[in-house]
């Protein structure tokens, strides 16, 4: 197994035994559950993805741990009541930005404004979302359309990876 690999699953273990203790020493409420799916996206520079994905989407951080020389090993963000993990799993790792630059066909895929490999957001108010991320330099891949299946846009963040965002109101 890998060193991300068995990382990973000491994190699990360790979130499992966590889950045996008494509610007062758990991180999340009891209340709160954990989704069904959460997405685990590499970046290559992960404390920056975690800084910019706050600044830039309003992400939520709630855990970071980080090797002896600095980099993520592990990372967990808020969206709304979704969880994100993220990590920089090795210096080998390139990021869908990285990739087009080498790779003709990653870059064809890519013309496209449409959410290749990515994740779906629902935000309470996707005028004020689409400001935020303009703002902080997201890349726009789509302005915010109206109708079915509701208002939404498209965008990637720093290191090119597509994210959906919704309005919850209009679903």
């Amino acid at each position: 197994m890998g060193t991300s690999a068995a990382r990973k699953a000491a994190v699990i273990r360790k979130r499992r035994t966590a889950a045996l203790k008494p509610a007062t020493t758990r991180r999340r409420p009891a209340a709160t559950s954990t989704p069904a799916v959460v997405p685990m996206i590499s970046y290559e520079d992960g404390i920056a993805a975690l800084e910019w994905l706050r600044s830039a989407f309003g992400f939520r951080e709630t855990a970071r741990l980080t090797t002896p020389d600095g980099k993520l090993s592990h990372g967990e963000m808020e969206a709304g009541n979704g969880l994100i993990m993220l990590a920089s799993p090795t210096p080998e790792y390139r990021s869908p930005k990285r990739h087009r630059e080498v790779c003709e066909q990653a870059r064809k895929w890519s013309t496209v404004p449409w959410i290749i490999d990515g994740v779906l957001v629902y935000v309470d108010n996707l005028d004020r979302h689409f400001e935020r991320a303009k703002t902080a330099g997201a890349t726009i891949l789509s302005v915010i359309e109206e109708g079915p299946p509701g208002r939404r846009y498209r965008a990637e963040d720093l290191e090119g990876h597509r994210w959906f965002f919704f309005e919850t109101d209009h679903l």
